[in-house]
């Protein structure tokens, strides 16, 4: 079993950056792949970022791309969203995620956070 606990998040203009933090539980966290949701209101979770057990690959949504970067610290547990540039549209719950695969369906992940919200003002 992992529970993971993101932080965060909070308020900031457009073209601001934020870092998210998620800390996980357990023995078995650099098993698992890692990934990052997003959750904006009236609107379905959609991938955001994924990184390997290792932290040799990672994944990004073409949105995000190029403005976020996934990063992992195993002997810390904990796995990290630095998000650079954002928008509006960045606008969030942002929820981590524990599974067996980088894939970007929610669908595949075992764990998940309670979520951390993100506001981007204009």
């Amino acid at each position: 079993q992992v529970q993971l606990v993101e932080s965060g998040g909070g308020l900031v203009q457009a073209g601001g950056s934020l870092r998210l933090s998620c800390a996980a539980s357990g023995r078995t966290f650099s098993s698992y792949a890692m990934g990052w949701f997003r959750q904006a209101p009236g609107k379905e979770r959609e991938f955001v970022a994924a990184i390997s057990w290792s932290g040799g690959s990672t994944y990004y949504a073409d949105s995000v791309k190029g403005r976020f970067t996934i990063s992992r610290d195993n002997a810390k547990n904990t796995v990290y969203l630095q998000m650079n540039s954002l928008k509006p549209e960045d606008t969030a719950v942002y929820y981590c995620a524990a599974g067996t695969s980088t894939v970007p369906s929610p669908n595949e992940y075992d764990y998940w956070g309670q979520g951390t919200q993100v506001t981007v003002s204009s």
